[in-house]
């Protein structure tokens, strides 16, 4: 389990293979200069609830993995979590979805 912390302060544990996912998508549409809303569940010890940050490209941004590997990434998912993030609500996390083989091209201009 590794965590996202947001300018120095706020921080949330996630799982290394979300967070993966999580950093590639951040990393695209801070590229990009897209600023956004990331909203995450709280864990019940520390009150349940939700917390939403908006992450623009002055915000420090901190990904830190357990592991050493690299997660394999699902571009399907990419692509989830890309539709969030440029919604009006932002990014958030979204179950797996089944990686249905997206071409490489059509990826490449969701997280490019």
């Amino acid at each position: 389990m590794g965590y996202f912390q947001y300018d120095g302060s706020t921080k949330t544990d996630i799982e290394d293979r979300v967070l993966a996912h999580l950093q590639i998508v951040m990393g695209a549409k801070l590229r990009r200069s897209e600023s956004f809303y990331f909203t995450w569940k709280e864990d019940v010890s520390l009150g349940s609830g939700r917390t939403t940050v908006w992450v623009h490209a002055g915000a420090g941004l901190k990904f830190k993995f357990h592991g050493s590997r690299q997660p394999s990434i699902n571009p399907a998912w990419l692509t989830a979590l890309t539709l969030t993030a440029n919604s009006a609500t932002g990014l958030y996390i979204v179950p797996e979805p089944a990686d249905d083989h997206v071409s490489p091209h059509r990826e490449s201009m969701l997280v490019g």
